[in-house]
């Protein structure tokens, strides 16, 4: 069964009460969250989630030389960027489609959905 990323995007700067207007807001959310969850698990869908802290947390590893860099802050200087994701089994695009959009709705938040690569992708390359 293929397997997606389901990235839940997210201001850079949070306030108070995260990407909330208020603390009731945020509660609703964080209970609507984890009865989505709670679907995705007992319908075998589900295979890992997390949020995440602030992007200025991030430190970014550059291990490309003899040294690794590192620096802080997120690798990429945004307005948004990803705030947590789940990782789901799902029969195919159109079913990912379907749980993001119960996902976004579930967390108030714009959700990014992309495959994972497999080894049928690089078949062609391998086999030339």
């Amino acid at each position: 069964m293929p397997r997606y990323l389901m990235s839940v995007f997210g201001p850079a700067e949070r306030t108070e009460f995260g990407n909330y207007g208020s603390k009731e807001e945020m509660l609703q959310a964080f209970a609507d969250t984890g009865a989505f969850n709670e679907k995705l698990e007992k319908s075998g869908k589900f295979v890992f989630a997390g949020g995440l802290a602030e992007a200025t947390t991030a430190t970014v590893v550059d291990g490309r030389g003899d040294q690794p860099v590192l620096t802080d802050g997120p690798y990429l200087e945004s307005k948004e960027h990803v705030g947590g994701f789940w990782v789901i089994d799902a029969a195919d695009l159109d079913e990912a489609l379907a749980l993001a959009a119960d996902g976004s709705k579930a967390c108030r938040g714009k959700v990014e959905v992309r495959p994972f690569q497999t080894a049928e992708d690089f078949q062609g390359l391998l086999d030339s």
